[in-house]
């Protein structure tokens, strides 16, 4: 692999970091400038097939997947495992470490111009692919994410806080904005998608029930709802603002346990979460204790401020 010119600076990056959260940010200003032009002409929008899980697959997700893999081949990665390959790929037989990856977050949101993003992982590799992947959630040594939105952003802890870069579009660079961000303790907002209540287990149907209640209820205020779609918006909008994320598990078949990838998704966000004060679970056990059965593995996702997860918790214990 060919050593691209740095676009971060590497202060507070790993030095063996360094090649790779480099080359994911290069990429990320290509796939950045093509989302900017997608209202000109560009069907990026258009399905073209279905990944392995069976979820449609847009041509950006395909295009993204396709530029990641191509600038970490022959890198420090080792396995590229990624929401648009069945199975993960050996990219380079020296990489000492494993990135999983979903390349195009939100991709249901490109044609209304909403924020998307990309999430990734890294371990330490293993030999194999399923036990560098398949293992507590705990053992990542990195955690990250991008937004495309009105910025471009890097949010990435290696597990010493979460730290936030801005490009610079005139400079092509990421600028430290935030050495080290904190989820705010207290807010009014909460993000579930509301369409699915009637599917909805007792526990999370009445924590929402005590929110919907405002001032009158058990919780004693007014709540907003805030739903976006796009995984890396939420994130990135509870980092900033505080408040509370969840997509449980409910009572459609296929949705037992959500409909958010362990490996790729719900992990790296959970890391990102905790080292900005905040807290992620299944709606009872925390996500860094958790592992995945299989690479594309769901599981459920609650996060935020940490009293708020902690009160759907207490919600599932007075259920049991």
């Amino acid at each position: 692999m060919t050593r691209p010119a740095p676009v971060i600076s590497a202060d507070l990056i790993p030095a063996e970091l360094f090649d790779t959260i480099n080359a994911l940010c290069v990429v990320s200003i290509d796939v950045a400038g093509i989302i900017a032009r997608a209202g000109l002409g560009q069907s990026l929008a258009a399905q073209v097939g279905e990944n392995s899980d069976g979820d449609g697959q847009k041509a950006l997700d395909v295009l993204a997947d396709d530029m990641f893999e191509a600038a970490l081949r022959g890198g420090d990665v080792r396995w590229y495992a990624s929401e648009e390959q069945e199975k993960a790929l050996l990219t380079s037989e020296s990489g000492k470490y494993a990135l999983a990856i979903d390349p195009l977050d939100g991709s249901s949101n490109i044609d209304v111009n909403v924020s998307i993003g990309t999430i990734f992982s890294i371990f330490e590799t293993k030999e194999g692919a399923e036990e560098s992947f398949l293992r507590k959630a705990s053992e990542q040594i990195c955690g990250g994410y991008i937004l495309y939105g009105p910025a471009t952003c890097l949010v990435v802890t290696f597990g010493d806080g979460t730290q936030q870069y801005v490009l610079d579009p005139a400079k092509g660079e990421f600028v430290l904005v935030e050495k080290a961000m904190s989820v705010p303790e207290t807010s009014k907002e909460f993000a579930i998608n509301a369409s699915n209540y009637r599917h909805w287990t007792t526990p999370v149907r009445s924590y929402i029930d005590n929110c919907l209640a405002g001032k009158d209820g058990p919780r004693g205020m007014d709540f907003n709802m805030r739903w976006v779609g796009s995984l890396v918006a939420e994130t990135h909008r509870i980092l900033t603002r505080g408040g509370i994320f969840l997509y449980p598990g409910d009572a459609r078949p296929g949705y037992e346990n959500g409909r958010l990838r362990m490996v790729y998704e719900c992990a790296p966000i959970a890391f990102i979460i905790e080292q900005a004060q905040g807290h992620a679970t299944d709606g009872e056990t925390p996500i860094l204790v958790r592992q995945a059965e299989t690479l594309h593995g769901r599981i459920p996702l609650v996060f935020g401020s940490a009293q708020k997860v902690q009160r759907v918790a207490d919600h599932h214990d007075l259920s049991e």
